[in-house]
C-alpha cells in the first residue's frame, strides 16, 4: 500500500486517477520546514512522514511563481495566500509590465528502500539535489527520496470563476482561470497532475 500524506482529500481523489486504489490517504500534519527551494521542503516532509508511518508514502508542494517578481511566492504560496489573500496578490499583480506565472508542484516519494535519488537533471551541485540525495547530510537516516515535478504556465488575471482552491481565480492558462474549470478539466493540465503523472510511470516499476 502507498501511502498520499496529505490533510487535502481532493489530492488523494486526483492521484486515484493515476494510481487507482493503490494509493490510500493518512492524515498527518508533518512539520515544513521553511526553504527557498521545494524540493528540499517536499523531501524533508516524505522522511518526516517515512519515519512516522514506517510505509511506502508521498507527500506534496505546491506553490504560484509569478514571473514579474522573480518568482515570489513559491514556496511561500501557501503563507501569501493566508495573510493577503488572492484580492490583494491580484493588485499587487496588476502594477507588473510582466504577469506571466507558472504552478509548480513538487511530489516525494520515500519507502525506506535505497533507489537512485532525486532531483533530476537539477544540478547535482544545487542544495535541493544534496538534501533529496542525503548528501553530506547525517540528519536524514539516509533516507533516499524521489522528486516528481510537474509545472503549468499562465498568467496572473482578476478573479474570475468559483471552483478550485487557493490562487485559482486569479490563474489563467488558455483562456480559462482554474476556478472556471471543472475539476477533471483541471486534473487533466493542472502542475500537480502533470507530478502525478510522471510519479505513476515511475511507480509502475518501483
Amino acid at each position: 500500500m502507498l501511502y498520499y500524506v496529505t490533510t487535502n482529500p481532493g489530492k488523494v481523489r486526483e492521484a486515484r486517477q493515476y494510481l487507482g486504489d493503490v494509493i490510500e490517504s493518512y492524515d498527518y500534519d508533518y512539520p515544513e520546514i521553511q526553504h527557498e527551494s521545494m524540493e528540499t521542503i517536499a523531501a524533508e516532509g516524505a522522511r518526516d512522514a517515512y519515519r512516522e508511518l514506517g510505509e511506502p508514502v508521498v507527500v506534496d508542494d505546491s506553490g504560484l511563481f509569478m514571473n514579474g517578481l522573480d518568482g515570489f511566492p513559491g514556496p511561500y504560496s501557501s503563507y501569501v495566500e493566508d495573510k493577503l489573500g488572492i484580492d490583494r496578490v491580484w493588485s499587487l499583480a496588476q502594477t507588473l509590465d510582466d504577469r506571466t506565472a507558472s504552478f509548480r508542484c513538487v511530489m516525494a516519494y520515500c519507502d525506506g528502500e535505497p533507489f537512485a535519488a532525486s532531483p533530476d537533471p537539477v544540478d547535482k551541485d544545487d542544495r535541493a539535489a544534496a538534501a533529496a540525495s542525503d548528501v553530506d547530510d547525517t540528519e536524514s537516516d539516509g533516507l533516499a527520496v524521489k522528486l516528481f515535478v510537474g509545472t503549468v504556465r499562465g498568467e496572473i488575471v482578476a478573479p474570475r470563476g468559483d471552483g478550485g482552491f487557493g490562487f485559482d481565480p486569479i490563474f489563467e492558462h488558455d483562456g480559462s482561470t482554474f476556478a472556471e474549470l471543472s475539476s477533471e478539466e483541471k486534473n487533466a493540465l493542472s502542475h500537480r497532475g502533470r507530478a502525478l503523472a510522471k510519479f505513476a510511470d515511475w511507480y509502475d516499476t518501483r
